[in-house]
């Protein structure tokens, strides 16, 4: 077959899938069950499932192995529905920059993140930022941190809050505050009754992380920490959010990175204790990010905000 054949055929593939087919089959990833899917998006089983087979045949795959347990992706399937979540968060995002380009206007000012607000920096910059500026309409959008770079590059976002630097030409970067890293266990874990756990004492256990943010940062973190392979726990990722992994600790399926800024809202059967190693505490540190030639004048008291609240250290002396 030739290249302009195969060019072709890639783009009729690339029509006949559909939106709905992809977030029919990422749900039901989610859900671990067709049946639980259709429940949730309040659609008939048997139209969840046709779907998702006319996908797999339109890509020449199964996305899932099923049994009487539930489903799972495949291989080939956990690649693929990787691909459709990028796709879908790109057309929400979409969809967020038409309604925003309707918005807008001088009063109104959106920040983006990617971690918790239940307690900790980034909710009381919040909060002293509504106090200062009632007036002022504050927006918040908690996405990926892809999707909110991108967010930042269309202006859908004015300003984005992470864990680590995001580096682009558009975008300058303003260093924040730091965040202690956690171990979230069973309250009847043997290590519950310890103040303090050292990164060597996870070496047995089983470490849950979330694949979306900041699981990537706690799990570069936990490799830097523990650098042989010998040394290191198991690792499980799972394709849920933050407050489901907490769900498979206290069920007693591993334990849990997490940050300071996790704790605020409490969870039954589940408790906290900190990280260390031999210098003490680990923490991650956070920036602001935003665009160098962003128009919205609410962004420079934002950023006075913050630089008041969380000065940069003085560089040091010529010499040093």
């Amino acid at each position: 077959m030739g290249d302009a054949t195969k060019g072709k055929s890639r783009r009729s593939l690339a029509s006949a899938i559909s939106l709905q087919q992809l977030r029919l089959a990422v749900v039901a990833c989610d859900c671990g069950s067709f049946r639980r899917a259709a429940d949730v998006l309040s659609v008939k089983h048997t139209v969840l499932s046709r779907s998702i087979g006319q996908l797999e045949h339109l890509i020449g795959t199964s996305l899932f192995e099923r049994s009487s347990g539930g489903i799972k992706p495949t291989l080939a399937g956990r690649t693929v529905l990787r691909i459709a979540r990028l796709i879908l968060e790109q057309i929400d995002t979409l969809a967020e920059a038409a309604h925003a380009g309707g918005r807008g206007g001088p009063g109104h000012f959106t920040v983006g993140f990617c971690t918790s607000i239940s307690t900790g920096h980034l909710r009381a910059t919040l909060k002293e930022f509504k106090r200062q500026f009632p007036h002022i309409e504050l927006a918040t959008v908690e996405r990926s941190r892809i999707r909110l770079m991108t967010a930042l590059r269309n202006g859908t976002v004015d300003l984005v809050l992470s864990p680590g630097r995001l580096f682009s030409k558009e975008t300058k970067a303003l260093p924040l505050w730091s965040e202690r890293i956690l171990i979230s266990l069973p309250e009847d874990h043997a290590f519950a009754g310890r103040e303090v756990i050292h990164w060597t004492d996870l070496r047995e256990q089983t470490i849950l992380l979330s694949q979306y943010d900041p699981g990537r940062e706690l799990e570069d973190l936990l490799m830097a920490k523990l650098l042989l392979p010998e040394d290191r726990p198991k690792i499980e990722h799972h394709d849920v959010s933050r407050g489901i992994i907490k769900s498979l600790v206290s069920m007693g399926l591993g334990l849990s990175l997490v940050m300071e800024s996790d704790i605020g809202a409490s969870f039954a059967g589940l408790v906290y204790r900190e990280l260390q190693d031999g210098l003490g505490s680990s923490r991650l540190d956070f920036y602001a990010h935003w665009r160098h030639d962003s128009d919205n004048p609410i962004l420079h008291r934002f950023l006075d905000l913050l630089a008041e609240r969380y000065p940069s250290p003085p560089p040091p002396p010529l010499g040093e």
